[in-house]
């Protein structure tokens, strides 16, 4: 026979369990697929890794140069910032700045589910939209869809 109170400790620790597992999938930490767009350039592709501690962001973003002046083929950048809830924030710094690249601030809002951030990037003088997806989202969506057009047998 339960002891009073064996439920409701029971209930409780199945709620933290929820809350915790919520937590975990708001993370923000892993490969992201992004896009933004720049007046006169048009749309730049980009790879960002982030790693996500108590809401604090760290990581680093890959791009293409799309200076034609530019001597390096490949952009890197650091990245910190911070979330609050679904607002993302953060500054990517260009390493080594120069041709025209420095420090560019991000704000964003996060979906629901974590999978996307979307929002504008500003430099003095200029801004545009971005927008990033989870690498691993899309790939899973990708593979659900191929495992739909299979033949059933």
């Amino acid at each position: 026979m339960e002891q009073p109170g064996t439920w409701d400790s029971q209930a409780a620790t199945g709620a933290h369990h929820v809350e915790e597992a919520a937590a975990m999938s708001d993370d923000l930490s892993g490969v992201w697929d992004g896009t933004y767009i720049q007046p006169g350039t048009g749309m730049v592709t980009f790879t960002a890794t982030l790693i996500e501690a108590g809401g604090a962001l760290s990581g680093s973003v890959t791009e293409p140069c799309s200076n034609p002046r530019c001597p390096v083929r490949t952009h890197n950048s650091s990245i910190s910032g911070h979330r609050a809830g679904s607002v993302v924030s953060f500054v990517k710094r260009y390493e080594p700045p120069g041709y025209g690249f420095g420090i560019v601030q991000y704000d964003g809002i996060m979906n629901g589910e974590a999978t996307e951030i979307d929002g504008r990037w500003r430099l003095p003088g200029t801004s545009g939209s971005f927008l990033m997806i989870r690498a691993g989202k899309r790939a899973q969506a990708s593979t659900t869809d191929k495992r739909a057009d299979a033949p059933t047998r």
